[in-house]
């Protein structure tokens, strides 16, 4: 079965290939596109957004002059009965509540934009962090600042610029937090433009130094907006999150073979880069600046390359990249998924999206959490009755391998066998300790004739002589050759009485 697996290999992976071609935009301009941008690149979005965000604004004054020919119109019959005011104005307002329920309708259709309430600004607000929380965010952004503060120096006059519209900024946005979050989005997708064009065209900055410059000012003005613009009380990215959370736990039973992952776990140094990949994309969540988040997805993801190369002893491919993560996500269920998509989506520097390494990673995450939404009997080659006996949680895989008994068979052989099968894993393991004995025992062995060897070398190096033991002295000074420089003993002197 397993040679028959390799075989059908590209059949079986009909469910989770995807083309690198369906990673670009859409339109054909050659950047990465996003499922979150409907496919298009952040530029062509843009174009996309203005487009619509123009026919709306035309849609509007259209009905608002219809609206008031109408009024009009009702005011001027109301003049000649008050019955006819009645049904005309009734009729207004039904039209009125039509179009609006129209308007807002295709509005969210097109942008997927939530709706947003007084009442949930009066929640944000009601739910103010706790102190430690603040304080660790009003350390982290004193620290940013002052990094900031340091880098933009080494830039004169462009960097006093940059910290000048910096500041501007900020201010800005503090008086829009009652915009919607794609507004606020727009807004900072428009700075960066803008700040990168005045640093090109006005002060004539190399390319290589911009890039340098605009990953600080987003790390600066993210640092400071992260608490106002992640996973916002206005948006449904909280809901998402556990939509996403609950479908992966729903998914637990899912196994590297059922995804075609090309990695073997039972390597010691592949299950090492597993679990690194895994701790990169929990991390993610824990980083506050957009850039920062794309950088673990990128570890996490050449993690994997390695995992992949190791198993297979030659490079990886797309076609196993992509498997290995969605199988990496399932098994790591990071924090706030949707919402930290979103986040990046919404207030990176959209360069890094649209070309690099980046950008392609982040686009492969993008499909991976994609396909788990849509993981199905197929593409996970089972039947559909093996997956929703999977998916409620009436069995498991392992359980079924040795429950794939015909249903006639009688409960003795299904416990005989499962009897053997146990056996059979002892008898595996007793080998495995058996064979680790006797090769602790040799390396004992091996090790106490080493030290002999090592301890009769020594001596053979340096004999060891045994002197005899010298005479006792007769007198202390027998030795003494100063003896003739001593003053002559003294005399006992006799007086008489």
């Amino acid at each position: 079965s397993c040679s028959r697996r390799k075989m059908n290999l590209k059949s079986e992976r009909r469910g989770i290939h995807v083309d690198q071609s369906e990673l670009l935009c859409k339109k054909g301009c050659g950047y990465y596109g996003n499922p979150a941008w409907q496919g298009f690149c952040s530029k062509c979005w843009r174009e996309e957004y203005h487009k619509a965000r123009q026919k709306q604004i035309q849609e509007d004054w259209e009905l608002a002059e219809r609206l008031q020919r109408e009024e009009e119109e009702a005011y001027a019959s109301s003049q000649s009965t008050q019955g006819a005011q009645s049904l005309t104005f009734s009729k207004f307002e039904e039209k009125k509540t039509n179009e609006k329920t129209r308007k807002v309708t295709t509005v969210k259709k097109f942008f997927t934009a939530s709706s947003r309430a007084g009442a949930k600004k009066e929640i944000q607000e009601a739910k103010a962090p706790s102190p430690s929380i603040h304080r660790q965010a009003s350390i982290e952004t004193d620290r940013v600042s002052k990094e900031f503060i340091e880098f933009i120096r080494t830039y004169q006059k462009p960097g006093q610029d940059i910290y000048k519209q910096c500041k501007l900024f900020l201010d800005t946005m503090s008086h829009k937090r009652d915009l919607s979050i794609e507004e606020q989005s727009e807004c900072a997708q428009d700075f960066y433009q803008n700040v990168a064009d005045r640093l090109q065209t006005r002060w004539k900055v190399p390319p290589e130094k911009v890039e340098k410059a605009m990953d600080e000012v987003e790390k600066y003005i993210m640092t400071r907006q992260y608490k106002y613009v992640f996973c916002p009380e206005t948006t449904d990215d909280e809901k998402k999150d556990l939509a996403v959370q609950k479908r992966i736990r729903a998914l637990h039973w899912v196994t590297p073979q059922m995804l075609c992952v090309p990695v073997s776990e039972e390597i010691p140094e592949v299950s090492d880069m597993v679990v690194k990949a895994i701790t990169d994309i929990i991390e993610m969540d824990s980083k506050r600046v957009p850039r920062d988040k794309l950088a673990c997805i990128t570890k996490c993801s050449k993690h994997i390359f390695n995992a992949i190369k190791i198993t297979k002893n030659e490079p990886a491919s797309a076609d196993d990249f992509l498997p290995t993560l969605i199988y990496i996500v399932l098994k790591g269920n990071p924090p706030r998924l949707q919402s930290n998509i979103q986040y990046i989506t919404r207030f990176c520097n959209p360069s890094r999206l649209m070309t690099g390494e980046d950008g392609y990673y982040f686009t492969n995450l993008c499909c991976a959490v994609a396909f788990i939404e849509k993981l199905d009997a197929q593409s996970l080659n089972l039947s559909q009755e093996d997956f929703d006996r999977f998916m409620t949680g009436q069995t498991s895989p392992k359980k079924q391998e040795s429950d794939s008994f015909s249903p006639d068979v009688c409960l003795g052989v299904k416990q005989m066998c499962k009897s053997l099968d146990l056996l059979s894993q002892l008898n595996e393991r007793q080998e495995r300790i058996v064979s680790e004995a006797k090769k602790l025992e040799k390396d004992l062995i091996d090790w106490t004739e080493g030290i002999t060897k090592e301890v009769e070398d020594i001596v053979e190096k340096y004999p060891l002589e045994i002197k005899p033991k010298s005479q006792a002295l007769a007198a202390i000074d027998s030795e003494n050759v100063e003896n003739d420089k001593l003053p002559p003993p003294l005399q006992p002197q006799v007086y008489a009485g």
